[in-house]
């Protein structure tokens, strides 16, 4: 979550190609239990704008959901991944939390601000990058990492993060995911269980018929 930009539209409202995904969010949900979709409709409304939520918006998600504003407010405040003010077109998400700053993460921040030259809640001249501090991002196991925009980096140092910002910077698109090989989540060593040996190989046995009374 940034601070509400000073400069808002008047006006929001959603686009003629996003208006039948909004209603197709809503329609995932019982009558009177629409505000369940305010966190689907504020990212398809921060999408449509350019990668954040003016006021206009919040009070338009509001009325789409016949629900306060207030209650709009209280989920745009709470998530880092809804935006109040413009961002740049490659928003730098740096996790700090502990496991990534166990494994690292102040070298990571470091390299972004080396590489981008500018610090946390900062946009670059040319509206290229934002850089933000964030709460656990789910990838514990492969800190340190960031987002940016929808992507994950993960497995990083400060030479695969200056890597990959330099290719965003020419306008190419650097590989997501672990930065040194791993696959998903496994350990860097490879698997150390269920690897097919005098194990099940990963399946599940098939349960014995139990026997009734009296057999």
């Amino acid at each position: 979550m940034s601070s509400a930009a000073t400069e808002q539209p008047d006006t929001f409202a959603f686009s003629a190609g996003n208006l039948p995904a909004a209603k197709a969010f809503v329609a995932k949900y019982p009558d009177g239990y629409q505000a369940s979709a305010v966190l689907p409709l504020l990212d398809l409304a921060q999408r449509q704008n350019d990668g954040w939520l003016p006021q206009a918006a919040l009070e338009y998600v509001a009325d789409f959901l016949d629900m306060p504003s207030i209650r709009v407010y209280e989920v745009a405040t709470f998530y880092t991944m809804l935006n109040l003010a413009p961002v740049g077109r490659h928003h730098v998400q740096v996790c700090t939390n502990i496991s990534c700053w166990l494994r690292g993460a102040d070298a990571i921040v470091e390299a972004c601000r080396n590489t981008l030259g500018i610090g946390f809640g900062e946009t670059t001249n040319d509206d290229l990058f934002t850089l933000s501090e964030v709460e656990c991002l789910g990838a514990c196991v492969n800190a340190p990492m960031m987002q940016i925009n929808d992507e994950y980096y993960e497995d990083l140092d400060a030479v695969s993060t200056q890597v990959i910002l330099d290719a965003l910077k020419d306008g190419g698109t650097p590989k997501s995911g672990s930065q040194i090989g791993r696959k998903t989540c496994e350990p860097l060593g490879g698997l150390t269980s269920l690897t097919g040996g005098g194990g099940t190989g990963g399946k599940a046995k098939k349960p014995r018929a139990r026997k009734g009374k009296g057999a």
